[in-house]
């Protein structure tokens, strides 16, 4: 699958994106759990997850022919 790194997260993992494979289907949790075991520097950030354009929750299946964007807050004024 293709990771999108935005914002601050971006910054802290010094890349735009990543390619994961896993061998089965996986959760947007385990997905969490995973970038934060590979980029400890981003543990306790805040941000969404976006599957293929839509934001998703934490119990939705990501597949290897997914997009994911990380996306973190944004503030606007």
């Amino acid at each position: 699958m293709k990771i999108l790194y935005f914002a601050h997260i971006k910054s802290k993992v010094n890349r735009s994106q990543d390619e994961f494979m896993f061998s089965e289907p996986i959760t947007v949790a385990e997905l969490k759990s995973h970038l934060g075991k590979t980029y400890p520097n981003i543990q306790g950030e805040s941000y969404q997850i976006a599957v293929n354009e839509e934001f998703v929750k934490d119990d939705e299946t990501i597949h290897n022919t997914d997009v994911v964007a990380l996306i973190p807050p944004v503030s606007g004024g």
